[in-house]
């Protein structure tokens, strides 16, 4: 069964960087592609940014990030990273790491982490 960690949200003022991590365990869990999705209050939730698994990594990402947002991941350490850049604040939001089916529509597989939150405030 795969499952799905994330860890380093928090508090930054616009401008700033966070770098949120998603831990991932389970048996093959290193050939499911990962994306990172993001709910803000009141909005349905979206995709951010996604990388296929093991072999050569291709990764897709929203219009609203692209350029600031860097998604990578280490089958080794078995860990999913995003380094946010240049945050806003509509980059407000839970952010959650899920399995992916399809990378360009975002479609996720059905596991979810428990959320992570990212406030952009001054």
């Amino acid at each position: 069964q795969v499952r799905l960690v994330e860890s380093g949200g928090g508090l930054v003022q616009p401008g700033g960087s966070l770098r949120l991590s998603c831990a991932t365990s389970g048996f093959g869990v290193s050939r499911f592609a990962i994306g990172w999705f993001r709910q803000a209050p009141g909005k349905e939730r979206e995709g951010v940014a996604a990388i296929t698994g093991s072999g050569i990594y291709q990764t897709h990402y929203a219009n609203a990030v692209k350029g600031r947002f860097t998604i990578s991941r280490d089958n080794t350490e078995k860990t999913v990273s995003m380094q946010m850049n240049s945050l806003k604040h509509e980059d407000t939001a839970v952010y959650y790491c899920a399995t992916v089916v399809d990378l360009a529509t975002f479609t996720p597989g059905g596991t979810w982490g428990q959320g992570t939150q990212v406030t952009v405030s001054s």
